[in-house]
């Protein structure tokens, strides 16, 4: 499994951007250069029509640099969510703008620590003129503090539900959620009576939280191959510099052996994350075992080699001004989003019929 060569061009453009316009400031020319929030939004709503392919060129690249931009929550999870749900209006409405990256949007989803739709509790009940007022409290929504448009996941008598909320709306409250990685921005979303209209079928939620989870998963783990290999490019390059006893710390045995693991860690989640994106690409139905073993594996292999890059820097790999601590933060963050590898091989396991360890 290989990305082509249109692929690997959107790699170099996407870098090339990174490099020259660092944090926040890289949102406006990824979206407005290259297009980065449209590639996976059909042509008939203004986007580039690709696909999960694509998506995991713009992640890799993104997780290389800790890029905060709102991608993973706007053009991932919302987009797909939309598409997912079947609703022609709502996609005509909000998708032109999230393609051209002028509206961010967030998917409001996760309660007490769990992304499995069976955990919503907040609540949604029908009012007059096909509006309802949704109440509950939403935990971990991506870029949920500056999002224009909110996705919320909220049961009804039909089941769990997804609704739009505009992110002003009278009873909404986002507060900015103070978290470990300060590259991936959260917030906590509180809504009391607030008003929404429902987006796809009543009841229908489960169906499409299960399609996202599984699309966020395969993002994600191609997020963590990219950090992950960030970190061991950093590390190779400061064994080569660092010496000790007049010799580069790089030419001892047991160095060589710490740095060979963390190549086979990189690589084996780079196959189960490019696997999971060739599934996700063709629709293929072994996509849900196929995304879960990428965040498995994706998230202890990043976390592994993270914790690596800061024992081979010796001290400089815990102070501020080193970036390895960056990276210790995310792999370890984005580990527990979507999910925390146990559960992900639970589900696994349930998939397959197997008694979960």
């Amino acid at each position: 499994m290989r990305t082509t060569e249109e692929q690997e061009e959107l790699r170099s453009a996407v870098r090339a951007v990174l490099g020259r316009h660092p944090g926040e400031a890289a949102w406006r020319p990824l979206t407005g250069q290259i297009g980065v929030a449209g590639l996976a939004v059909p042509e008939e709503y203004g986007g580039a029509g690709y696909g999960a392919g694509e998506v995991h060129v713009v992640m890799e690249e993104l997780g290389r640099e800790l890029s905060p931009v709102p991608y993973l929550g706007s053009a991932v999870l919302v987009v797909r969510a939309l598409l997912a749900s079947g609703d022609a209006e709502a996609c005509a409405r909000l998708l032109p703008d999230l393609a051209s990256g002028s509206l961010v949007g967030a998917l409001a989803w996760a309660e007490n620590g769990s992304w499995d739709a069976s955990a919503v509790a907040a609540g949604a009940t029908a009012g007059p003129g096909g509006r309802w007022r949704i109440s509950g409290t939403k935990e971990h929504v991506l870029d949920g503090a500056g999002a224009g448009v909110l996705l919320v996941a909220a049961r009804t008598g039909a089941g769990v539900s997804l609704f739009e909320v505009p992110s002003d709306a009278p009873g909404v409250t986002r507060e900015t959620a103070v978290t470990m990685d300060s590259t991936r921005a959260q917030a906590r979303v509180v809504l009391t009576e607030a008003e929404g209209r429902l987006v796809g079928a009543e009841g229908a939620g489960g169906r499409i939280l299960a399609e996202v989870l599984d699309l966020a998963c395969v993002a994600l783990a191609a997020e963590q191959v990219g950090a992950a290999a960030r970190c061991l490019d950093v590390t190779l390059d400061y064994a080569r510099e660092r010496v000790q006893f007049g010799r580069p710390i790089g030419s001892f045995q047991a160095v060589k052996h710490r740095l060979a693991d963390a190549y086979v860690l990189v690589e084996s989640a780079r196959s189960a994350a490019l696997g999971a994106s060739f599934a996700a690409a063709a629709g293929h139905p072994e996509l849900s075992r196929l995304a879960a073993a990428a965040k498995s594996a994706c998230s202890e292999a990043f976390s592994a080699v993270a914790g690596e890059m800061i024992q081979l820097h010796g001290g400089i790999g815990i102070t501020w001004e080193h970036d390895a601590h960056r990276y210790f933060k995310r792999a370890h963050g984005s580990a527990q989003l979507f999910g925390p590898p146990a559960w992900h091989r639970a589900r696994l396991a349930a998939e397959l019929g197997l008694t979960a360890a």
